[in-house]
């Protein structure tokens, strides 16, 4: 049976927003609806509306002044590129030394549903690779769960590297447009499979990064959940002070 997924509604919120900044429906300088015309609307609640308002001034798409509204900017000039480490993750699976070590069918485990807002154990297709770099060893060890329905007619269950990239292949595969992804870091003890297969000693920790991909309609479309070992890492950023 196909899984309907139902995006959070401040993610519903800021898409509509910015499509109709886009379109022209609200051109630049013209002033939103109320929040609570935003409420009644989309049926949710103050803080909702609240936070897909602040999304949006955060990223540029809007201006806040006290007392008065919130006003249109028009389309930022400025929007934030995708950062080198995660753009190394997400768009070239045959970067590097890759071995896929098993591609299969599994009920989605709670952190991975959560991620794509789906209940736990709905099936889902996983794909796990383990990327390896001269001099360093293992680097990398990263689980893509893709939903069963999306998965079909692409080649995500292929047991060899995708030479154009998950992000690409499914754009091209599926007709997907894709609007932002979420990334979570933490860090935790290795596992036994772990530590064995990123050559780790027992006891040493991993870090950890969930990414959760948006399609531009807010639709989780796949996750990514990738541990790595800190001592073969650096991770670097270059963002504007605002």
């Amino acid at each position: 049976m196909p899984i309907e997924y139902a995006p959070p509604k401040y993610i519903v919120i800021v898409n509509a927003l910015q499509a109709r900044i886009e379109d022209g429906t609200y051109p630049s300088g013209s002033m939103l609806p109320s929040e609570t015309a935003l409420m009644a609307e989309f049926d949710t609640s103050r803080p909702t509306v609240v936070r897909s308002l602040e999304i949006l001034r955060q990223d540029g798409w809007i201006d806040t002044q006290q007392g008065k509204g919130r006003f249109v900017r028009s389309k930022p000039v400025n929007v934030r590129a995708m950062p080198a480490r995660a753009a190394a993750l997400l768009t070239d699976e045959a970067e590097g030394r890759v071995r896929i070590i098993d591609v299969g069918e599994v009920p989605a485990p709670s952190r991975v549903a959560s991620a794509l807002d789906i209940r736990e154990g709905a099936p889902v297709v996983v794909r796990r690779r383990l990327v390896s770099v001269d001099g360093l060893g293992p680097v990398e060890l990263g689980s893509v769960y893709v939903p069963v329905d999306l998965a079909e007619g692409t080649s995500v269950r292929s047991s060899a590297p995708l030479q154009e990239g998950l992000l690409q292949h499914l754009a091209k595969a599926k007709g997907l447009q894709f609007g932002h992804a979420t990334e979570r870091i933490s860090a935790r003890p290795a596992t036994d499979e772990e530590l064995e297969l990123l050559d780790v000693d027992p006891g040493e920790w991993v870090l950890t990064a969930l990414f959760s991909v948006h399609t531009r309609e807010g639709l989780p479309a796949f996750a990514l959940d990738v541990a790595v070992p800190p001592a073969r890492h650096e991770f670097e950023d270059s963002f504007p002070i605002t």
